[in-house]
């Protein structure tokens, strides 16, 4: 679970927040109360980055590193998806 935190006081101790975030406890940042930013560990984020790249389609799919191979089913839904791109371009 995030733990929230306004800008300010991340600011005075950016360290030791970002050495929670490696340690696997993302940090939400806030400003006048509001989330605006979170600090997580680089590896949350390109599963982050992977999960968007896959889109809703992928569906359970798009949570690659989830299981062993998963990482390919991933990739074989997103080569489906374009193909059916490329031929309804194609039809036009």
């Amino acid at each position: 679970m995030a733990t929230e935190y306004p800008i300010a006081e991340v600011k005075a101790k950016l360290g030791q927040f970002v050495r929670d975030a490696e340690e696997g406890h993302p940090i939400v940042i806030t400003r006048h109360g509001k989330p605006v930013a979170a600090l997580v560990r680089a590896e949350d984020l390109a599963q982050l980055e992977r999960l968007r790249a896959a889109g809703p389609a992928a569906g359970l799919a798009s949570l690659a590193g989830g299981w062993e191979g998963s990482d390919e089913l991933v990739q074989a839904v997103l080569e489906v998806r374009e193909r059916a791109r490329r031929e309804a371009a194609r039809r036009r």
